[in-house]
C-alpha cells in the first residue's frame, strides 16, 4: 500500500463523514417535502480538459464522475419538473480573485456550462445564476438586496436541497456553510435540510512536486481536500449521502 493510500486511510479513520447510503428524491416528495437540484460551477473552467488556468491538465475520474452524475439527475429532476437551480463562475477581467489565477472570464467560454449539461440554458424549468464570486449564496444577492437562491427556495417551497458540484472544498463548501447559517436563522424559508452528494462533487488534484514549482501555488491533494470538504460541511450541519436513486 502506497504512503498515499496510507495517509487516506489514517484520515478517514480519525475524520469519519460516514455518509447515508441513499437519498431519494422521490420519497422525501411523498412525505411533503420538495427537493430541489443546486449545481455548482459545472463550467468548462473547472471541468473540461485543458480549457483554463484551473482546468484539469487530463482526464480526471472524480471531476467525469460529478459531470456523469450531474448530468443524470439534472435530466431525472427536469423530465419532473422538480426545480433546478445552476450556478456559473463568471468574472469580469478586471476583477481579479485572489489567490486563484484569472479564470472562467466572461465570454472566454471557460464560463459556459459543460457540453453534458449546456441544454439546461434553454430548459423552463432550470433557474441559473452567473456569479463573480466564490460563495453563491453571496453571489445570489442583487443589488436591490433581494437573493435570487432564496426567492427560488421560496417559490418553490423547497424544504431539501441537493447539491452537487465544484469543487467539493471551495464553492460547494462556502455555500453550503451559508444557506445553512441562514437557515439556522430563518433566512431561507421553508428549506429545512441540505444535502450533498459525495459523488456528484469533485475538485481538483495539484501535487506537491507540481505546486512547488508554481510561485505562490498551494498544493492541493484531490483525495485528501474533497474528503475533508465534505467532513467539515457534514460538521456544520449538512447531510452527506454516496448514492442518489429517483425511481
Amino acid at each position: 500500500m502506497g504512503s498515499n493510500a496510507k495517509m487516506m486511510d489514517a484520515v478517514r479513520a480519525d475524520a469519519p463523514v460516514d455518509e447515508e447510503d441513499d437519498f431519494l428524491p422521490a420519497s422525501e416528495r411523498d412525505r411533503g417535502r420538495v427537493v430541489g437540484l443546486v449545481l455548482v460551477d459545472i463550467v468548462n473552467g473547472f471541468c473540461t480538459v485543458g480549457a483554463g488556468n484551473l482546468a484539469p491538465r487530463e482526464p480526471n475520474k472524480q471531476i467525469a464522475t460529478m459531470v456523469e452524475e450531474a448530468s443524470r439527475l439534472a435530466k431525472a429532476f427536469c423530465e419532473r419538473n422538480w426545480p433546478v437551480f445552476a450556478f456559473l463562475d463568471s468574472h469580469y477581467p478586471d476583477k481579479p480573485e485572489p489567490p486563484y489565477p484569472p479564470h472562467c472570464i466572461i465570454g472566454s467560454g471557460e464560463d459556459n456550462l459543460v457540453p453534458a449539461l449546456q441544454w439546461l440554458e434553454k430548459d423552463p424549468n432550470v433557474t441559473l445564476k452567473r456569479k463573480d464570486c466564490i460563495d453563491g449564496f453571496i453571489g445570489s444577492t442583487e443589488k436591490d438586496g433581494s437573493n435570487l437562491f432564496v426567492d427560488w427556495v421560496k417559490t418553490n417551497d423547497i424544504k431539501v436541497v441537493l447539491v452537487l458540484g465544484i469543487c467539493t472544498d471551495i464553492c460547494v463548501l462556502d455555500f453550503t456553510c451559508s444557506i445553512l447559517s441562514a437557515r439556522n436563522i430563518g433566512r431561507i424559508l421553508p428549506l429545512e435540510d441540505v444535502v450533498i452528494y459525495s459523488h456528484g462533487c469533485a475538485t481538483y488534484d495539484l501535487p506537491i512536486h507540481v505546486a512547488k514549482h508554481i510561485k505562490g501555488a498551494l498544493a492541493h491533494p484531490q483525495e485528501l481536500l474533497h474528503h475533508m470538504g465534505l467532513y467539515v460541511a457534514k460538521g456544520r450541519g449538512a447531510r452527506i449521502v454516496n448514492s442518489v436513486s429517483i425511481d
